[in-house]
């Protein structure tokens, strides 16, 4: 369950543009109610390495939805997993809504021109090393896509309204060398969204949906 705290902006709203960078502007201080993927603690010490990923709100006669890739089945990190556009924060980017925006446009060829930053979330801290910025960012239509078929195999996009249902999220777990972990898990369709990227999106369910 999410801990327990005052909403920073009450009540749900329309899911609209202008609702949403509200929303996020008002929860612009607010910790993650999930900052890591539950590692251990001892996993999580040390020095992390920067990323930002970019969740890009796309509209739609039926709502915003999000939009997602799939990861190419040969690569040598995260084959053939969900994931948001997103990757390392280089030494050029001034900042984590640069990088983000750097990496749709390297990754799915998405024009930063057409994107509009509503803005942050709390960073997500993984179990491999990386504090992940997630910068929300509304899609102006119309907008092209030319995935890099290197590191793209899909682009899909789920239901806004689906991923702030907490009816949506479970938990799940596997067994590694005698150890148990679980993680978040957000369903759709046929796919099965997990790990860090769940995780981002329960977070912004939370902050959003309360």
């Amino acid at each position: 369950m999410s801990p327990s705290r005052p909403p920073c902006l009450a009540g749900p709203g329309p899911l609209d543009r202008a609702w949403l960078r509200a929303k996020l502007a008002a929860c612009r201080d607010r910790p993650a109610p999930y900052p890591s993927d539950h590692a251990e603690a001892h996993e999580l010490a040390g020095p992390a390495t920067p990323a930002a990923v970019l969740i890009a709100l796309l509209p739609a006669e039926d709502g915003p939805r999000i939009l997602l890739t799939r990861r190419t089945d040969h690569l040598k990190d995260h084959a053939g997993q969900i994931a948001f556009p997103g990757g390392r924060i280089e030494p050029e980017d001034p900042d984590p809504v640069a990088a983000a925006l750097r990496e749709a446009e390297e990754e799915i060829g998405l024009d930063p021109r057409r994107v509009e930053v509503l803005g942050q979330i709390a960073r997500y801290r993984t179990r491999t090393g990386f504090s992940i910025h997630p910068v929300v960012g509304w899609v102006e239509p119309p907008a092209t896509f030319r995935p890099d078929p290197f590191e793209v195999a899909e682009v899909f996009d789920v239901p806004l309204a689906y991923v702030l249902d907490p009816a949506n999220h479970r938990r799940d777990a596997i067994e590694r060398d005698g150890r148990r972990r679980e993680f978040w898990v957000v369903p759709w369709q046929n796919r099965y969204i997990w790990g860090a990227t769940a995780g981002i999106l329960v977070n912004l369910a939370r902050l959003v949906g309360e």
